[in-house]
């Protein structure tokens, strides 16, 4: 089964792949939300805009997502008021408050039809020994002058012991979405390549060369949209993200279902919202995750949501399946902006920590700025190039065997004479297709 936001696309455009030689100020190499939404602004200011796509628009982790619009992203802003002080939390929540209204915006000035709808967000527990930590975030976010509130009643259908609830956030269908914004990206003069894969970038003096099997396309600028950055140095992004895998079932019920988006305060998590499909409302039933390359069955994924389903709604029917990869950063706020501090005019949006639809418009509205030379007072808050200080080698060995299970297992298994070479429990370089990549090697592999 597919996701259902794939099966809904219906966009009327068809797209080449690139064959030939072309010349423009920005290439975004990436079609999904933070690059499309790139691909707006930016055609909007009047640049000349050419995105590559290596699949269709928003084929990967925008047409995998269960697409919240939302800035409550967990129980995060009393870590983040303890972590980094009041200022930066309101900055935070403020930069994802305005992503909600930003998109809206694009929707109602462009007529886009996406099936947006404004819905309460909540974050709830079925333990009453959570009931502290729930009450907490709300004095937090109170203290930060957001109007969050604790409840105890909800559109769930199950008695719960308390919900923070944040009013005034959304959903809506990505892909209708983004088939908009290709519709005004085009209109605006730019052009996407869809089908494109990018095998390398080169910055030669002042000009970026940007490498496909039939053609290569010379830019001023380049933005690195492609969900996880594919370019490892100097960025060496591999080393501060790792991969999370999560699962979503899509559910006729059989009955009617309330409003509402909702995510559980601790694990296991699991997470719903309603959708559209065939003139009804389904729900998005979502959970399971899991760090990507560790084990996971079906009985323990898909099996697992399908069951809870069965519980809730014994006469339920699974409609669709589908599962998804999130970048997840250390410190649990994307690096948005410059790729590296020892390399202008190419940009960054990537580590989304499950939140990418506010995240991506975020990223797009500081990548934009820094393009067109304008101030961003919120790009401190996501800087790409900030330094993470590991607390201590455990970590460092953690972090390097995540990076290798999430992303490159395939890749070591072709240079598997050098990757065998490295002992047990020890760390290397190696040669992979020709890009020099730091593993670790541990007892499992």
């Amino acid at each position: 089964m597919n996701s259902l936001w794939l099966i809904e696309n219906k966009n009327d455009n068809k797209f080449e792949n690139l064959s030939k030689n072309i010349d423009t100020d920005v290439c975004i190499i990436g079609a999904g939300i933070f690059g499309m939404t790139c691909g707006y602004y930016l055609s909007k200011a009047g640049l000349k805009v050419s995105i590559l796509e290596k699949d269709e628009i928003g084929q990967k982790t925008t047409g995998h997502t269960t697409a919240k619009i939302t800035s409550q992203h967990g129980l995060f802003y009393t870590y983040l008021v303890q972590t980094y002080g009041d200022e930066f939390a309101k900055d935070y929540l403020q930069a994802n408050e305005d992503a909600i209204e930003n998109i809206k915006k694009i929707i109602d000035d462009e007529k886009i039809n996406c099936d947006f709808e404004r819905q309460s967000n909540f974050v709830y527990t079925t333990n009453a020994d959570e009931v502290p930590q729930l009450k907490k975030e709300v004095d937090v976010l109170n203290a930060l002058g957001f109007p969050a509130n604790f409840v105890t009643k909800t559109g769930l259908p199950f008695d719960v012991t308390g919900a923070v609830q944040f009013k005034n956030q959304a959903q809506f269908n990505p892909t209708k979405y983004l088939g908009g914004l290709a519709n005004c990206i085009l209109k605006n003069g730019g052009n996407i390549y869809t089908n494109t894969t990018v095998t390398d970038v080169k910055h030669i003096g002042d000009v970026f060369y940007v490498f496909t099997p039939n053609g290569i396309v010379t830019s001023k600028y380049v933005v690195l949209a492609s969900h996880y950055p594919f370019i490892n140095f100097p960025g060496i992004y591999f080393f501060k993200m790792y991969q999370a895998s999560s699962y979503v079932i899509g559910v006729d019920v059989k009955k009617t279902l309330n409003n509402g988006m909702y995510i559980t305060a601790s694990e296991p998590t699991f997470s719903f919202r309603t959708a559209n499909y065939n003139g009804k409302k389904i729900l998005l039933l979502g959970g399971c995750g899991h760090k990507t390359g560790t084990p996971a069955s079906y009985a323990d994924t898909y099996g697992a949501l399908e069951n809870y389903a069965k519980q809730l709604y014994p006469d339920c029917e699974v409609l669709f399946r589908w599962d998804t990869r999130d970048c997840i950063t250390l410190d649990k706020i994307p690096y948005i902006g410059r790729f590296s501090s020892m390399m202008d005019n190419i940009y960054v949006g990537t580590g989304f920590n499950k939140w990418g639809m506010t995240s991506s418009n975020v990223a797009a509205n500081i990548v934009c700025n820094m393009i067109l030379g304008k101030e961003n007072e919120f790009a401190y808050v996501f800087d790409s190039t900030r330094v993470h200080p590991f607390k201590n080698r455990t970590e460092v060995k953690n972090m390097i065997t995540e990076s290798v299970n999430s992303l490159a297992i395939k890749k070591f298994k072709d240079s598997s004479v050098v990757f065998d070479n490295i002992p047990v429990n020890s760390g290397g370089v190696i040669d992979v297709n020709n890009q020099m990549v730091g593993v670790y090697k541990d007892s499992s592999r």
